[in-house]
């Protein structure tokens, strides 16, 4: 039912956006973005690239942005859709050139942007619908972009305040552009917008760790590792003893500060059902009364 449900809202709020239900195939572009090796539809589809790739990529995105009103709604999806095309850049590298040089694609669009002058890519040409439809703030772009670079360098955090500030410049700066799509430009919801971004940056690297460890990686903050003394390595090789757990309830409890946001909430629920053991199976399926949830807080305007 809960996935009827979310395909029902989906194809209900692109048909009120004006978009319809045919994703267009991606022709070829020249230009700017064929030299930085990307590809996208037609003019016209770039509405449903944006959300087929947030809703690929960020579902539970996907989900909260179907819930905004329809003059808010594309521009959500083209935010998102810019915020997964950075956030896959890391891992489809294999030299950090590379991944600079896409960064840098992406820092001289949103320059062409707010020149009225973006590249051929559907990402960017949204993007650039949004900016003109809403004023958005450009200092906002340049620090997502900024804090994206700067984590293509494959080391853990510090500490806890780092993945905050790496949070705050990623996910909290994704909010605050949010907010302006919606009209709010107000202290008092930017304030609550940076705390749902640090909570939503922290689990975020927590739910990718297992993925990580598979890939011989480990992010999590090395101060709080090493007062637990655990190593990398025994996430690595997936241990699941007390200090293990002891490193992800701390973590998950810095999260907790800052919560204000259903998702979440969901997930450090069913975390600590399982003692915050991260490598548990159930950690790793989508919820899937998550439609169903949101509808209902939606509709009751409680969020």
């Amino acid at each position: 039912m809960a996935g009827s449900m979310a395909g029902s809202m989906a194809r209900a709020a692109l048909r009120r956006g004006g978009v319809g239900q045919r994703l267009a195939r991606p022709p070829a572009l020249g230009g700017r973005a064929a030299a930085a090796g990307w590809s996208g539809p037609a003019a016209g589809a770039a509405v449903q690239y944006c959300a087929e790739l947030v809703r690929k990529r960020d579902y539970e995105g996907f989900l909260c942005s179907l819930l905004l009103p329809a003059e808010s709604r594309t521009s959500a999806f083209a935010l998102r859709a810019f915020n997964v095309e950075l956030a896959q850049i890391k891992d489809s590298i294999t030299q950090k050139t590379t991944g600079l040089m896409r960064m840098q694609f992406w820092r001289d669009a949103v320059e062409g942007i707010y020149g009225d002058n973006p590249p051929h890519q559907p990402v960017a040409t949204e993007l650039w619908k949004a900016v003109k439809r809403h004023n958005l703030t450009k200092m906002w772009f340049m620090k997502i972009i900024d804090e994206r670079e700067k984590n293509l360098d494959d080391r853990a955090y510090r500490n806890i305040q780092e993945l905050e500030t790496y949070a705050e410049n990623t996910q909290s700066a994704l909010l605050y552009l949010t907010l302006e799509t919606l009209g709010v430009r107000d202290i008092h919801a930017d304030h609550a917008a940076s705390h749902i971004g640090k909570a939503q940056g922290i689990v975020t690297c927590l739910r990718a760790t297992p993925y990580h460890c598979t890939r011989q990686k480990v992010f999590l903050p090395m101060d709080i590792c090493m007062l637990h003394g655990v190593s990398q390595e025994d996430f690595i090789r997936g241990k699941q003893e007390k200090n293990v757990r002891d490193v992800i309830y701390d973590i998950a409890s810095q999260a907790h500060i800052h919560l204000e946001h259903v998702a979440l909430d969901d997930y450090l629920y069913n975390m600590r059902k399982v003692d915050f053991n991260i490598f548990h199976p159930s950690l790793q399926k989508k919820s899937t009364l998550l439609p169903l949830y949101l509808y209902i807080r939606s509709w009751k305007k409680k969020y």
